[in-house]
């Protein structure tokens, strides 16, 4: 390339590259980059060999190398370039209070987006009486058939103390990125993930916090994380109906909560409590999903697959039969996820079962449950719309 000096400041090929470039998000923020003012500068010689001057929020942005692929081959698209350079610089302290402040919209104060009265996000709690019961593998695939139906869905890992969502989606070493004290939720697989677990400083050291800070935590984690706009927020809640449940109850009035059990009779009669504390919370119970439903193998001798009720029956029916009499309004028995071992091997592995192009039963289950989900309105009964009487 040829040096500064002999760039045109006017090449006809610049009013075509900012348009490319515009076209380019942050893989993070998932905003143009042109719009969030991290292009420095593009510049074009003589020849037509480009150079653009990308800046990002934090030396060690993890994904620059993606950043710097997608604006490389969006310059290279224009008809006319010959070459394209990519340099990337740092932001200085005064652009990333500016995209801070452009990123809140100017505001200052940290509030929750999701608790304001014209929030549009969809906000669902995955609760369970008890532990064990799958509802983090159930938050997981749920949140990614969901945005392969093309929404944008974000995923808050809220189990302070078994934090296990970063692990099931293979970025469990992950950190987020940080711009003047906000916090960039973790992209992977379509999803924006946070989680606790994300934010201590080594995955092996144990979260020993009580009410207060487990209250705080809750707080950074909807406030200090920029969300961006979601069709849906999914938030696996730790099991029972402790701190947290309680917490996120104050915070989020309006979240519905999806209450997860398996069929055993025990099980069932602890998750009908996690159920009860969200309606005490003003959430609305949306429905119940009977998870390890059965065990469907094949027979050895005729061939044919027999389902095995390893966990007992009608734990789910119960459950949504229970939380109908008690709340006062009907609670569907939404999904009967059966027992599969791909289920489990997916968690351990990073790579949740509706990920697979042929995903089997729990897999399948689990996308009619999306898709019945994305069928629903949100209700209005109930719902605090933030209105007051006006004057006459």
């Amino acid at each position: 390339m040829t040096d500064l000096a002999s760039r045109t400041p006017d090449h006809p090929l610049l009013p075509a590259l900012y348009a490319a470039l515009a076209r380019v998000d942050d893989p993070e923020i998932k905003r143009p980059i042109t719009e969030l003012g991290m292009v420095a500068s593009v510049d074009v010689d003589a020849d037509s060999h480009v150079r653009v001057e990308v800046l990002l929020t934090i030396a060690g942005c993890p994904l620059k190398e993606t950043l710097t692929r997608e604006v490389t081959a969006a310059a290279a698209g224009v008809p006319g370039v010959a070459t394209v350079a990519v340099e990337l610089g740092v932001m200085s302290a005064e652009q990333r209070a500016g995209l801070k402040d452009l990123l809140n919209n100017g505001q200052t104060s940290r509030e929750i987006p999701f608790a304001r009265a014209d929030n549009l996000t969809r906000v669902l709690a995955i609760a369970s009486g008890k532990g064990g019961v799958g509802k983090s593998s159930l938050t997981v695939n749920l949140a990614l058939a969901l945005a392969q139906s093309g929404q944008s869905v974000g995923v808050l890992d809220a189990d302070i103390y078994g934090h296990s969502v970063p692990a099931m989606l293979g970025v469990a070493d992950a950190r987020p990125t940080s711009i003047e004290e906000m916090i960039m939720p973790v992209p992977v697989m379509g999803l924006k993930v946070i989680s606790i677990g994300m934010l201590k400083p080594r995955r092996d050291q144990v979260v020993a916090w009580r009410g207060p800070i487990l209250d705080r935590a809750l707080q950074q984690m909807l406030a200090d994380v920029y969300w961006g706009d979601l069709d849906h927020l999914l938030i696996d809640l730790p099991p029972g109906t402790g701190d947290v449940a309680i917490s996120l109850g104050q915070k989020l009035p309006n979240a519905e909560v999806l209450v997860v059990t398996t069929p055993q009779q025990a099980a069932a009669e602890v998750a009908e409590r996690a159920g009860t504390m969200a309606s005490m919370m003003n959430q609305r119970v949306i429905g119940v999903v009977e998870n390890m439903s059965g065990l469907s193998v094949a027979c050895p001798h005729c061939g044919e697959r027999h389902t095995h009720d390893v966990f007992g029956t009608g734990g789910g029916e119960d459950v949504a039969r229970t939380l109908t009499t008690r709340l006062g309004y009907e609670v569907e028995l939404l999904a009967k996820v059966p027992l599969d071992p791909a289920l489990r091997l997916g968690g351990d592995e990073g790579s949740p079962v509706v990920a697979d192009e042929v995903p089997g039963g729990a897999g399948e289950a689990l996308r009619d449950l999306a898709v019945r989900l994305g069928r629903r309105n949100r209700p209005l009964q109930g719902l605090q719309l933030g209105l007051s009487p006006a004057g006459r």
